[in-house]
């Protein structure tokens, strides 16, 4: 499905992701991510760097999966959709914001390593008494990436 807003991030964790839950019970998780660009400039010759900061929303199982497994610092890729957001502050002001709402979030393995360990299935498409994931210990996030700040396509300092 083409609808002109999906889009590709890689970057950096900001903060921590929030894990809350609406009034029907339906989990959702935000963070923030960070990424950078980092470019040479041909006439001067020097490196020229700029970031952007962006909002990513999780739904269901997926804002679990990531309040669980993410932390701050952790290099990610995440794809979904443009979704822009408004609302009215207490004072009458109007705000609006544009999120990330993902689709997908994982790990990067450029620079870190993960170990996956599958959810047990649940809903009634799931068998009875059946695990679908092996004993072991709990996710773990992966390592922070080397410091520094480079972008998708640098190799680190």
């Amino acid at each position: 499905m083409s609808n002109g807003n999906n889009v590709t991030l890689v970057g950096n964790i900001t903060r921590d992701p929030e894990l809350r839950f609406t009034p029907t019970g339906q989990a959702t998780a935000s963070f923030g991510i960070a990424v950078n660009r980092r470019w040479q400039n041909r006439q001067t010759q020097e490196w020229e760097e700029n970031t952007s900061f962006f909002d990513v929303v999780c739904w269901r199982e997926m804002a679990e999966n990531a309040s669980e497994s993410l932390v701050r610092g952790a290099r990610v890729i995440v794809t979904g959709r443009l979704e822009q957001r408004s609302w009215e502050t207490p004072e009458g002001d109007r705000r609006s914001k544009v999120e990330v709402i993902a689709d997908e979030v994982g790990p990067s393995l450029r620079w870190a390593t993960a170990q996956i360990v599958k959810n047990e299935r649940r809903g009634p498409g799931a068998a009875a008494g059946v695990p679908t994931a092996p004993e072991g210990p709990p996710p773990t996030a992966p390592e922070e990436p080397p410091p520094g700040g480079y972008g998708v396509d640098e190799e680190p300092f």
